[in-house]
C-alpha cells in the first residue's frame, strides 16, 4: 500500500476494484465503513454482489476482465470535463499528452459494451471520484490475477496521478495482499528477478554488493516464476523441487498440469505445519512450526514490519523455517549459514535492504515500523511519494483494453470467476481443520444466477457438472442473484472440489500472475 490502512478511515471516497473486502481483509473493510459513516462516497467494482454491495453509493458489476476499459473511461471523463488535478499533473508527472491521445476512442458508451455496465454509472463514478478532496483506490486479487493484471493496476496508478490522489493522507494506490506476508516475502527478494530491497538480479553493482556480503557467485538471470517452474518440471528440465508453505495442487491454476509436473520431479520435499494435497505427493516432509511457535517478523498490507514471539514450543520435532534451512544449508556445505536465532537474520537483512537499514529488533518492539526507515533516527514511512516519486516525475502509461485470454463461446457459454469465503482461508489447510468454521461452509458449491439456472434446469443443492477445457468437477449449485447472468462463482477452499481443475494457466507475461479470475466454463445438472 502506498498509504496506511487507518487513512482509509478519513478517506472522502474509496474506489474499490475486485476486493471482496468485508470477507476477505475485514480489518480493513472496518475502516471503509467508518469512512462511509462518515459520509464518505464508496465506489465499488465488482463482478459480483458482495457484502460490500448496500454500503455503496455505486456498485458496477463489470464483466470480468474488463477492468482497464472502466479505468480508461473514467479517466477519458476527467479529462474531456477539466476534472484532473492540473498542478499535480504539471508539477508531478510526464507522459500526460501521450495518456490523453490514447483515452481519444475510451469513451462511456465504449466501455458500456465491453463491460457491460451503464454508460452514465461511469461518469458518475470518474465525477465522484475526481471531485474529493481525498480519494484511495483499493484492489486486490481481482484486479491482478488477470493475463492484463499489470495493466490494470498501471490504469489505477494513471487515475490516482490523473486526479492527484497519490503523496497525501488518505489517498493512494492500495493493493490489499492475498496472505499475512507476502509483502514481506517480496520485499527479502522472494521473486525470481529482485534480490532483497528489490535490487535486480541482472544489475552488476547490486549482484557484485550480494556476492560480497554472502560469499557466493550470483547468476545475473532471472529465475523462473512459479508456472514456468511446472511447465519446466513437467517437461524434465527440472529435477528436484523445493516447496516451503505453499500448497500448488490446491492453488495453481490447471492442477492437472500441476500433479503432472510434481510427479515429474525425481526428489520433492515439502515444508509445512498441517499435511495438505501438495504433502501427500512429496517424497519428504519437513514439520514446520507455525506463527505462534516461533520468533520473527511479518511484514502486513500496509508495509509495517511487526514482530512476532514464540507462544509455545513447537511439537513433533517442527523447526522453524529459518532453522531448517540453515540445518540443509550447513549440510551441503554452504558458508554463511551460522545464523543462531531470527534476529541475527534480521540484521543481516537491514544491513543490505535500505528501506529496512533503520530497523532494529529492540525499535520493533512494540507496534512495528513501516519501510522505508533509512536510518536508526526515522519514525518510518505513513505515506509514500510525498513531494515527488523516488524515480523523480510520475510517468503515465498507456494502458490499451484487451480481452481475457478465454471467453465464453457457445461450447463454453458462462464465465467462471473464482475466489474465498469469509469462513476460510486460502486453501483451507488450517480453517479446515477447525470443525466450527467447516461448519459455516463444508463444502465447495457453484453460484448461478437464477436465470441461467431455469435455461439449464438447475436447481439449489442439485449436483452440478462444471466443465472447463482442462477438467471438470461436480458440485451443488446455489441458484442467486449474486452474480449476473452469463457468470458463475466458485470458491477454491475445498480440496475435494477443486476449482483450479478448471482454471486457465495463460499468465500476464510480465508478472508472471496468472488468470485465475476468469475462464470459460459450461454447466449440466449431474
Amino acid at each position: 500500500m502506498t498509504n496506511s490502512v487507518g487513512e482509509l478511515a478519513d478517506a472522502e471516497c474509496i474506489l474499490i476494484f475486485g476486493s471482496n473486502t468485508t470477507e476477505q481483509h475485514p480489518i480493513i473493510a472496518g475502516k471503509m465503513l467508518d469512512a462511509v459513516r462518515k459520509g464518505a462516497s464508496l465506489l465499488l467494482f465488482d463482478p459480483r454482489r458482495i457484502q460490500l454491495t448496500p454500503f455503496a453509493d455505486m456498485h458496477l458489476a463489470h464483466r470480468p476482465g474488463t477492468d482497464v476499459a472502466c479505468i480508461n473511461a473514467m479517466m477519458k471523463v476527467i479529462v474531456d470535463e477539466g476534472l484532473y488535478d492540473r498542478e499535480f499533473v504539471c508539477s508531478r508527472t510526464e507522459g500526460f499528452d501521450a495518456l490523453r491521445e490514447s483515452l481519444a476512442g475510451c469513451t462511456p458508451g465504449w466501455a458500456s459494451e465491453i463491460a457491460g455496465i451503464p454508460s452514465d454509472g461511469l461518469v458518475e463514478a470518474a465525477r465522484v471520484f475526481a471531485g474529493a478532496d481525498t480519494a484511495s483506490i483499493v484492489y486486490c486479487m481481482g484486479i491482478t490475477q488477470h493475463v492484463t493484471g499489470t495493466d490494470n493496476v498501471m490504469a489505477l496508478a494513471n487515475l490516482a496521478m490523473l486526479t492527484g490522489n497519490i503523496g497525501r493522507l488518505s489517498t493512494g494506490v492500495n493493493p490489499l495482499r492475498g496472505q499475512n506476508n507476502v509483502q514481506g516475502a517480496c520485499d527479502l527478494g522472494g521473486l525470481p528477478n529482485v534480490f532483497p530491497g528489490y535490487a535486480k538480479v541482472a544489475d552488476e553493482t547490486s549482484a557484485r554488493k550480494f556476492e560480497g556480503a554472502w560469499g557466493a557467485t550470483l547468476s545475473r538471470e532471472p529465475g523462473l516464476t512459479l508456472l514456468e517452474m511446472m511447465d519446466a518440471a513437467a517437461a524434465g528440465d527440472i529435477k528436484f523441487m523445493y516447496i516451503l508453505g505453499e500448497n500448488p495442487l490446491l492453488s495453481d491454476p490447471n492442477s492437472s498440469h500441476v500433479r503432472e509436473a510434481l510427479s515429474g520431479v525425481d526428489f520433492l520435499v515439502v515444508q509445512d505445519i498441517m499435511e495438505t494435497d501438495t504433502t501427500r505427493v512429496a517424497t519428504v516432509v519437513l514439520p514446520g512450526a507455525c506463527w505462534a511457535e516461533k520468533d520473527g517478523t511479518f511484514t502486513n498490507t500496509e508495509r509495517r514490519v511487526q514482530r512476532i514471539r514464540k507462544a509455545v514450543e513447537p511439537s513433533g520435532g517442527a523447526l522453524a523455517d529459518w532453522e531448517i534451512i540453515c540445518r540443509i544449508a550447513r549440510a551441503m556445505g554452504a558458508p554463511g549459514f551460522e545464523f543462531v536465532s531470527p534476529e541475527e537474520v534480521f540484521d543481516e537483512l537491514a544491513s543490505l535492504t535500505p528501506s529496512y537499514a533503520g530497523m532494529s529488533y529492540d525499535r520493533l518492539r512494540t507496534s512495528g515500523l513501516q519501510w522505508p526507515c533509512p536510518t536508526p533516527e526515522d519514525e518510518g514511512t505513513g505515506f509514500l511519494h510525498h513531494g515527488e516519486f523516488a524515480r523523480g516525475k510520475g510517468s503515465f502509461q498507456v494502458t490499451e483494453y484487451r480481452p481475457p485470454d478465454e471467453v465464453a463461446d457457445e461450447e463454453y457459454p458462462l464465465v467462471l470467476i473464482t475466489g474465498r469465503v469469509a469462513f476460510h482461508y486460502h486453501t483451507g489447510t488450517m480453517t479446515r481443520s477447525s470443525p466450527s468454521l467447516d461448519r459455516e461452509v463444508g463444502s465447495a458449491f457453484v453460484e448461478i444466477n437464477p436465470e441461467d439456472a431455469s435455461s439449464l434446469e438447475i436447481k439449489t443443492r442439485r449436483p452440478v457438472r462444471v466443465t472447463s477445457r482442462r477438467g471438470e468437477l461436480v458440485l451443488d449449485a446455489l441458484v442467486t442473484d449474486r452474480v449476473k447472468p452469463g457468470e458463475v462463482f466458485i470458491p477454491f477452499h475445498f480440496a475435494e472440489s477443486p476449482v483450479n481443475m478448471l482454471t486457465n494457466d495463460a499468465f500476464d507475461p510480465a508478472s508472471g500472475i496468472p488468470e485465475l479470475k476468469v475462464c470459460a466454463v459450461r454447466l449440466h445438472p449431474a
